[in-house]
């Protein structure tokens, strides 16, 4: 026991080598400001929760090859869509409570399946699960077509500034061929990398699984405890299924609370202030580079900058008390990515895999 705990202490002051992590850091920090740039112009900064979503868009494919960054970032874009979605008419409809929990749990299966067969990197549907149940628990102050329509076009602005990079290597190869130059092709990526390529359609079923028990788990502790929003529990309750095996599981999930309480005490700190929606928005953009340059290295780490990002997001849409924002997320971490922990533990690899 003394062993385990020793590993995974060590595990969590570890931080990665650096793998050229700012340029994708970059993208996704252009990727996000734009439009919240927009936002802010239109005088619409409380907007900004659905622009954000479609801009997560950028954190898919950031060590692929351009071409394959589109299919897995256009994939992504609409799962991240169709999640935003379903959440912005459950807003609408004013569903809360036990429905909210159901449609969630039933959504994450669903997506739980997509996720898989596109191969997405990072993998499962944590995002799309996190669009869900915030824009639920958010009124909706613009009709529902217009929600999605900025999702998507932030997600389309995401996808371009990802593909940007393919526009200046087809012009080198121009210039090369113009001055005589052969240039060899890029060496294939390395396969045995990506998320479930070996995984069995038992194993898929059973990953599918592990999220609907996790997530309605999570929402049901959520909502019989009196959680102020039940979609940061069943998010949380996501994070530590999205590793390929139970030890990376256990380390997610301990990261993601580590990781989320130093978030909440930095986002006690930056409310203190007490800026307007204008100097929020600026915090928001400015935070996202930050979550995605240490996303690979330090899970923990960047969420320590995450999560304020998304609680000035939510701040934005639906001003509440920042000590009640600020408690509830914190207990609701802990009690979500508990769950998913021992659901992690709890449900094993089907033998055939």
């Amino acid at each position: 026991m003394v062993k385990r705990v020793l590993i995974h202490a060590k595990d969590l002051a570890r931080i990665g080598p650096s793998q050229g992590d700012h340029l994708p850091a970059l993208r996704v920090a252009l990727g996000v400001s734009v439009p919240l740039v927009l936002l802010l112009l239109l005088g619409r900064p409380d907007l900004s929760i659905y622009a954000v979503f479609g801009a997560f868009t950028g954190m898919y494919g950031r060590a692929d090859r351009h071409r394959r960054r589109l299919r897995h970032q256009t994939k992504a874009a609409l799962l991240l869509t169709a999640g935003l979605t379903v959440g912005v008419w459950l807003s609408v409809l004013q569903v809360q409570g036990w429905i909210l929990v159901a449609v969630e749990a039933l959504f994450a299966v669903v997506g739980s399946f997509a996720a898989d067969r596109a191969r997405l990197k990072p993998s499962g549907p944590f995002y799309s699960i996190f669009a869900l149940g915030a824009c639920a628990s958010v009124p909706t102050t613009i009709p529902a077509w217009l929600a999605t329509a900025i999702c998507a076009g932030s997600a389309l602005f995401s996808i371009l500034v990802g593909s940007a990079g393919a526009l200046r290597e087809r012009a080198a190869r121009l210039r090369s061929h113009a001055n005589g130059q052969v240039r060899r092709p890029p060496a294939p990526v390395a396969r045995r990398n990506w998320p479930l390529a070996a995984r069995s359609a038992a194993a898929v079923r059973v990953h599918a699984f592990r999220y609907l028990l996790a997530v309605g788990t999570a929402g049901t502790l959520g909502v019989l405890g009196g959680a102020g929003h039940a979609n940061w529990t069943m998010a949380s309750a996501a994070v530590p299924l999205a590793a390929a095996n139970r030890r990376g599981r256990i380390h997610r999930g301990i990261h993601r609370v580590v990781g989320t309480l130093l978030g909440v005490a930095l986002t006690a700190l930056l409310l203190l202030p007490g800026f307007d929606s204008t100097g929020l928005t600026v915090l928001l953009m400015l935070l996202l580079f930050p979550t995605e340059l240490f996303m690979a290295r330090h899970y923990g780490m960047a969420m320590m900058f995450f999560t304020p990002a998304i609680l000035l997001m939510s701040q934005l849409a639906h001003p509440i008390s920042r000590w009640v924002l600020v408690a509830d997320r914190g207990m609701e971490t802990v009690l979500g990515a508990a769950v998913g922990m021992l659901v992690a533990v709890a449900v094993r690899e089907p033998r055939a895999a």
